[in-house]
Formats: structure tokens, sequence, C-alpha cells
């Protein structure tokens, strides 16, 4: 399956096991599709498994993998890979997404996304994993922006700005991009420079689908990606712009902890659809 299984207006939000009894008894149309870490259900049986297995069968479902560590200096899991394509294929998967980045080493998993040296000795290694993946699993992935709080030492081949070394990696793997506008804000504001800037450079026909979520503030000139809390009016504001650029793509609502009453996310849900419908449909980056 590829991305065109979703609507461009599709509006999504992030599967946790608290919202497993809200998504069964939502209204229809409420939520148009879910996302899910494929680790936190591959082998799970039981109850939640039999509640997986009922949301899977009436929401699309995107996945999006917390442990591949594309970026990481060890060998790709390629029995994960294997088991994860059965897991997509059995459920219809409209997407899988991953992180850009590493979380683990040689020695196992460091259970945090970590940022990856902006040089092209990493742009060439991560591409040659993300081809690899794709090859294992019979489909072209999306890799994610992620935030990050501190740089690595380039090297003495040069540094890349964070920018260049998206596109060259989406461009040098040939796969698609999963937008997280909110990452932008965070890392715009932590390292900075323009987020708008950032954004107009991104290559639009490669998004997939888009991630917005909250972050925590702690302090004027740094903002903590926490995914705790609502969306902040500078993302709002960021997506909207990413409409007008790119056109309408499926939009996924993050919350990780700090679950509010389910009628508040439904709330921001409704503010993503306002803004999806401000938008006109065609745009000059428009897939």
């Amino acid at each position: 399956m590829s991305a065109s299984t979703l609507a461009p207006d599709a509006v999504g939000l992030g599967l946790r096991r608290a919202l497993l009894g809200p998504l069964t008894s939502a209204a229809p149309g409420s939520v148009d599709f879910i996302e899910v870490a494929p680790e936190n259900w591959l082998g799970v049986g039981g109850s939640l498994g039999e509640a997986f297995t009922e949301l899977a069968a009436r929401y699309p479902l995107v996945c999006h993998g917390l442990s591949l560590s594309l970026g990481g200096p060890g060998a790709l899991d390629e029995t994960f890979l294997v088991r994860l394509r059965r897991f997509l294929d059995a459920h219809g998967c409209a997407i899988y997404s991953e992180h850009l980045s590493a979380c683990s080493d040689e020695q196992g998993h460091l259970y945090d996304l970590l940022p990856l040296p902006f040089n092209e000795q990493a742009v060439q290694h991560v591409a040659a994993r993300i081809r690899r993946t794709q090859d294992v699993l019979g489909r072209r992935i999306a890799v994610e922006n992620i935030s990050y709080y501190t740089t690595l030492d380039p090297g003495p081949r040069g540094a890349m700005r964070e920018i260049d070394f998206i596109n060259a990696v989406v461009d040098r793997a040939d796969c698609d991009l999963l937008l997280d506008v909110n990452n932008i804000v965070v890392n715009a504001t932590n390292h900075g420079y323009d987020p708008l800037e950032f954004l107009h450079a991104l290559p639009g026909e490669r998004i997939a689908y888009i991630h917005v979520a909250g972050h925590y503030d702690e302090a004027e000139d740094l903002k903590v990606d926490t995914h705790g809390a609502a969306v902040s009016d500078p993302v709002w504001t960021l997506l909207s712009e990413a409409y007008r650029l790119f056109g309408p793509r499926p939009t996924l609502l993050e919350r990780d902890f700090n679950l509010p009453p389910f009628d508040e996310l439904l709330a921001e849900l409704g503010t993503v659809r306002a803004l999806l419908g401000r938008q006109p449909r065609q745009s000059r980056h428009a897939a």
C-alpha cells in the first residue's frame, strides 16, 4: 500500500492504550486514521490484542517505528524487519515511518532518539540503510525530522545545515518524509534558525504525512519536545503555512502523556480540519 490510501485531508490520532476505549466508542468520522508504534503491538495477544485488532479493522492504520535506529552504527535488525513486514501487510498499513536518528549502538538500545552528525558520511550511511529497509519491507518508508538538543561534531569533512542534511538523505535514499511541524518549531528556537525558511526548503512532493504535537517552554530560548501538552500557537501557524505551501496532507496529532479528556483531543483534531479546510487543494509543491 502507499500513502495514497489515506485522503489528503485525513486527520488522525496516535494510539495509546488509554485511548483504546474512547477510540472504539468514538462516533464515525471523529478520527480518520490512527498511528501505532508496531513494536508495542507485535505479538500482543489476549484482550489487548483483540481490542487492537478491532481498532485496526475500523480505522486505516499507519505505523511509526521507535527502534530501527536507521542512523545507528550496528547492523540493521533484519529479523525484526521481516516480522514488521508481516505486521504491515496483515493490517494493510498505509504508511510506515521511522525517525532520522540513532537509538542504539553496537551494545544495544539506548532508549533515546539521538541526532546524527550533519555531514556527507552520515548521509551515505543512513541513506544506504533506508534503501535496505525499503528492500526488505517491500515499500517506500517515510523518515521524520527529529527534535534534538545538541549537535555532533561533523568531523573533517565539514558541516551541513540540518535542512541540507535532511534533503540529501531523502533524495539519496529515494524515500518519503514525515514532516513533524512541532519539531521544526522546537529546533528553530533551540538552535536559532528561521522555521519558515526551513519549511520552505523542504521537498514538498515527498511529504507522506504530517505530525503535530505540543511542547514545553523551559525558557525563552529553550523548548522541550514532550508530546505532553496542547499544540501551541506557533505550531498551528507553521502547520497552516505547510498546507499553503504543499497542499493538504494527512495529519496526525501526537499526545503521549498527560492525556486530556477525549473531547479535548477531538477539539484539536477539529483545529487541524479547520486549517485544512481553509487551504486550496492544489499548490506549487503538491505531489
